[in-house]
């Protein structure tokens, strides 16, 4: 979120086994926007203990949990009055609880600290449901479109005079 802050910058965050469309569509924006571009794909890793041939299945999961949001900001929608912010998931339909107890990483806290790891669930869930209500009220902001200012180096007599 840090890098659409700055308003000149396309950023999607992709997940091309729970969204193999939005992930092409999202490549094929970044490549023609003429700036910089910034694609965050989650990519499963052998280190969070499941099998490799279950990844599209986990990752569509961390989408459907709302653990992995999938988004596109595209500072060009700006020019036309569109919020420059497109979500491509929907609100949280699975449990959080579901993604993370396939994943070993996550299985080691529950052994270890049962009661911890319940909390922790229930934080997790509500920030997933947390971020997917902001990103949605983000996703409808329009951004204003404002007339340049003079440099703001120079005077405003100086600027008139110019003209």
């Amino acid at each position: 979120m840090l890098a659409n802050m700055y308003g000149s910058v396309y950023v999607a965050r992709v997940a091309m086994g729970a969204k193999m469309p939005q992930t092409v569509q999202a490549f094929v924006e970044a490549e023609a926007y003429p700036g910089p571009s910034l694609i965050i794909a989650y990519s499963h890793c052998i280190a969070h203990g499941y099998d490799m041939a279950h990844g599209a299945v986990q990752q569509k999961l961390a989408v459907e949990s709302g653990v992995w949001p999938l988004y596109r900001f595209d500072p060009r929608r700006t020019e036309k009055g569109e919020p420059p912010m497109h979500l491509d998931y929907n609100a949280p339909k699975a449990r959080v609880s579901e993604y993370m107890r396939n994943e070993a990483r996550f299985r080691v806290v529950e052994r270890a600290a049962p009661e911890r790891f319940k909390e922790f669930l229930k934080q997790a869930q509500t920030a997933a449901q947390q971020r997917y209500a902001v990103y949605q009220q983000l996703a409808g902001i329009t951004v204003p479109q404002v007339e340049p200012t003079p440099d703001a180096g120079e005077s405003s007599e100086t600027a008139e005079s110019e003209e």
